[in-house]
């Protein structure tokens, strides 16, 4: 059905200099999200996409990464099941089998992104177009877009640059995207890896890491040059997920530097010099470089519209560029690199243009998730970025092994941790989640952050029993010293301090 679904040809054509109230260059989360939002002032709305509609958050990205992930979850979970019954049978699932279901997953998305375009088009006339080609900037307004019907020209009287960014290479590495791949040569393996090394500990690099150990076919290696895995993440998660993933058999190589790397018979041989001297060579069917990510800025014609850029990154003032009818959003600026957030971003700028939107996009509740064994999920600050500002704050934390949804679920495994402000307002300054349902447990302190609001909203309110979030309510109350379990009394799986701004802590139950 997707395959053979297409646009009357006589909606892609574009009459030489038409005129547009906006034209989006990029059909990601944050051009798609901007262009349907451009369509509610009911504006005159060109889409350009150069290569597929959803861009990487789609295909090689979010979806696709985190449907590898909740299958490999699932058939890990199985195989421990097995195990703990002694059931004497194997459950074995071949990759090709794990690739069509991903595909599939794409599929949907894609499809239903798809059809809304070309049925918008349909609907809306000239109102909007969606061109699939490249564009280029020949001056402020105008931008040349190259196209299977040819080549034309458009004007605009705003242009929302969305082009994304692609996975980071070094010129000395040996990437051909089928041995020595990145995130968008994973799809090109023909089998589980016997074993893969995967360089770099931030979270993509974690996350396939933990990906293929839980399908079970794979040792994984990964390097890391510093002396624990997720350095932006307060040590007590980082040292959580590092201990999972070396039960896993995930080795972690810290403080380690990579030397070499090459292809060695159809193989990887990769060469590290530790921080003591210590030197070793290893070898291994597969390496993926996960090293980050680079904005999409190249061949844009942007000195022809005289758009700033800095280190890769097109500058800009909540959104706007130098230029003020240009305006820049999702991964090629210096934000942060998310969906969600190239998706707000999308929609703030089109309001900032259109709409009566006067306020800056503000970033301090965006929630986040790690999708890793166990899952991690943040909002607001952590506990380094407390420090680093000289706060003085408060924290409590409990662990998973004392909420009872989590007992009924045979996993305890996780913790919950708030930060709010040492004075009697309390507002939330942040919280992290470990452990299962981590990501569904956020949304509500997300707002409260949003709001400015204290904590005594989430102490009163009647939370479902038995649920994950009930950890969150007992923080809380933690902090407002009426807990129903005592501090004093299960140390070290309940913690509730205050932290002054030099980093001391006290106990708050015996202040």
């Amino acid at each position: 059905m997707i395959a053979n679904y297409s646009p009357p040809a006589h909606h892609l054509y574009l009459h030489t200099m038409k005129r547009f109230d906006v034209c989006i260059i990029g059909g990601g989360p944050a051009g798609y999200a901007a262009a349907m939002r451009a369509l509610d002032f009911d504006k005159k709305v060109v889409l350009i996409e150069k290569n597929k509609l959803g861009g990487a958050g789609l295909y090689n990205g979010a979806l696709s990464s985190k449907t590898f992930w909740e299958l490999s979850k699932d058939i890990s979970s199985v195989r421990k099941r097995m195990a703990q019954y002694h059931t004497g049978q194997t459950f074995d699932v071949s990759f090709q089998q794990i690739l069509n279901e991903v595909w599939e997953g794409i599929g949907i998305r894609k499809f239903q992104l798809e059809e809304q375009v070309f049925r918008l088009q349909e609907k809306k006339q000239e109102r909007f177009v969606y061109l699939n080609g490249t564009a280029k900037f020949l001056n402020a307004n105008e931008v040349e877009v190259i196209s299977e019907q040819g080549v034309e020209t458009i004007y605009a009287d705003h242009v929302v640059i969305a082009t994304g960014s692609r996975p980071r290479k070094l010129p000395h590495l040996p990437i051909d995207e089928k041995i020595v791949v990145t995130s968008d040569g994973i799809e090109s393996f023909k089998e589980f890896p016997k074993s893969m090394v995967v360089l770099g500990a931030g979270v993509i690099g974690c996350e396939w890491a933990t990906i293929f150990s839980n399908f079970g076919y794979t040792n994984v290696f990964i390097i890391d040059k510093a002396d624990r895995i997720l350095p932006f993440e307060d040590y007590d998660v980082a040292d959580s997920i590092s201990k999972n993933m070396s039960k896993q058999g995930i080795v972690i190589h810290n403080n380690a530097q990579l030397s070499s790397m090459k292809i060695v018979d159809g193989e990887v041989e990769y060469e590290l010099e530790y921080k003591d001297g210590r030197k070793e060579i290893h070898r291994v069917e597969k390496a993926l470089i996960s090293i980050g990510r680079v904005p999409n800025v190249e061949n844009l014609g942007l000195e022809n519209a005289g758009v700033k850029v800095e280190n890769s990154c097109i500058v800009n003032l909540d959104g706007q560029t130098n230029i003020p009818n240009i305006y820049a959003i999702g991964d090629l600026t210096a934000d942060v690199a998310l969906v969600n957030v190239a998706e707000v971003e999308g929609r703030h700028v089109i309001e900032k243009i259109f709409g009566s939107k006067v306020e800056d996009l503000i970033l301090n509740n965006i929630s986040t998730i790690m999708f890793l064994n166990p899952e991690v999920a943040g909002v607001g600050i952590n506990e380094m970025q407390a420090q680093k500002k000289g706060l003085r704050y408060r924290v409590a934390s409990m662990s998973y092994d004392l909420i009872p949804r989590a007992i009924a679920m045979r996993v305890n495994n996780g913790f919950f941790k708030i930060l709010v402000t040492d004075d009697d307002d309390m507002k939330i300054l942040g919280m992290r989640a470990v452990g299962v349902h981590a990501s569904s447990a956020i949304q509500a302190v997300a707002l409260l952050i949003s709001m400015d609001k204290g904590i005594e909203e989430l102490a009163e309110l009647i939370h479902p029993h038995p649920s994950i979030i009930e950890g969150i309510q007992e923080c809380v109350r933690m902090l407002l010293k009426k807990s129903i379990l005592k501090p004093e009394l299960f140390k070290g799986r309940l913690n509730c301090k205050v932290c002054d701004e030099f980093g001391c802590t006290q106990d708050i139950y015996f202040i």
